[in-house]
């Protein structure tokens, strides 16, 4: 085994010097800098640098690759009319979601709102399961009866549609972790659209005097609905707006820094408390897919984040500057994701819904009732149940 240091020459890994374990023709390991953290009520953060190994580097390029593929996808189902409602995209900020769930241990647990495909298909729900539920099939991980707004899966408790309300919710999670002594903590994750409601502050307070293990991450790409970040907040360091709760900010287009913040705060909320994470992302998309999104910014700057700041052509760079990866090995890849997200865009045009039976099922997890509240006597609807529940 050889030593060797590289020199990353590409453009998005100026910053970064790698020591590599070289075996064969490729890198082992190398080692990653990345931006420094902005801290708030901490004297320590992150470590500005970590060891990112060949395995690590394939995985997160395939994840982040498969997500916007997805997304791409699903998009295309919508402009079809065979997405109804709303749907919103992820494409821009897949260095979040996976930099957060590298980092995860199979007790953690993640809540968030309704942009969240791409953390369905990290949670370990398939591609196919993913786009079946926004078609409303029966392949779908909620049987299609969730869509867009309400998928599930093992230690994932959905993508919420009412804004701001997860917070709360992962709280709570959090507080049963720590109720049940299992060691795991919450990830609550909200835009920072969401990041004015009450109901997020009173999470942190009770959060903080129960000291309950939850990671309060805004996820802010600049943009609510229809406006940007600086003209609905008076204050933009959403890392800061814990008040006396730690806070982290992160640069959210780089999947190493995400995931070494998020080893940090887990280790921090396991032994002191809660904390605030920031990740600054940004969003290709529209607030959905309803929203244009060029009415409060341009073309431009949506290019411009493309061509200079994209998470996943950055990653690209930096593991090939790195020797982890060959360009042929990520083409083939490429390829590979292509063809599985196709197949299982296919398989979501082909599938059926579920029958009118299977309506009333599972709505209940222990029904205490016999009939579907709120539905009038003798009503057909009778709850049965498939035992198809997750999260139990």
């Amino acid at each position: 085994m050889i030593k060797t240091g590289l020199c990353l020459a590409p453009r998005f890994a100026r910053r970064q010097v790698a020591m590599v374990s070289v075996v064969k023709n490729y890198a082992t390991e190398a080692k990653i800098e990345v931006k420094p953290f902005k801290l708030h009520n901490l004297t320590e953060g992150p470590p500005t640098s970590g060891t990112l190994t060949r395995d690590e580097a394939l995985k997160y390029y395939r994840q982040m690759q498969t997500i916007r593929r997805l997304e791409t996808s699903a998009g295309n189902l919508y402009k079809e009319k065979l997405v109804r409602g709303f749907c919103h995209l992820y494409s821009g900020q897949e260095a979040c979601a996976v930099g957060m769930k590298g980092a995860m241990r199979s007790q953690d647990n993640i809540i968030s709102a309704y942009r969240v495909h791409g953390w369905t298909y990290l949670m370990g729900v398939s591609p196919r399961g993913v786009l079946c539920e926004l078609t409303g099939k029966q392949g779908g991980c909620a049987r299609g009866k969730g869509g867009s707004m309400h998928m599930y899966a093992p230690n994932f408790y959905g993508g919420n549609g009412i804004v701001g309300a997860q917070v709360p919710l992962g709280a709570g999670v959090a507080l049963a972790c720590k109720y049940k002594g299992n060691g795991g903590v919450c990830l609550a994750l909200y835009g920072d659209g969401a990041a004015n409601q009450g109901q997020i502050f009173e999470a942190y307070n009770m959060a903080h005097l129960w000291k309950l293990p939850c990671i309060f991450v805004c996820e802010n790409n600049g943009y609510g609905m229809g406006t940007s970040a600086e003209r609905g907040s008076c204050n933009v360091n959403y890392y800061q707006r814990g008040d006396v709760l730690p806070g982290i900010w992160v640069d959210g287009m780089d999947v190493v820094a995400v995931k070494l913040a998020t080893e940090f705060a887990i280790n921090h909320v396991l032994n002191i408390g809660p904390v605030v994470m920031e990740v600054y992302t940004y969003r290709y998309s529209g607030h959905s897919m309803s929203d244009p999104g060029t009415s409060y910014r341009t073309r431009d700057e949506v290019q411009e984040v493309r061509q200079t700041r994209d998470p996943i052509s950055s990653f690209k760079d930096k593991i090939l500057a790195a020797g982890l990866v060959t360009a042929d090995e990520l083409k083939t890849m490429d390829n590979e994701i292509k063809k599985e997200v196709d197949e299982a865009t296919k398989q979501a045009k082909g599938d059926s819904e579920i029958g009118l039976p299977e309506l009333s099922t599972d709505v209940y997890s222990m029904n205490l009732e016999g009939d579907i509240r709120g539905c009038s006597p003798g009503s057909w609807l009778k709850h049965g149940t498939l035992k198809r529940a997750v999260n139990l």
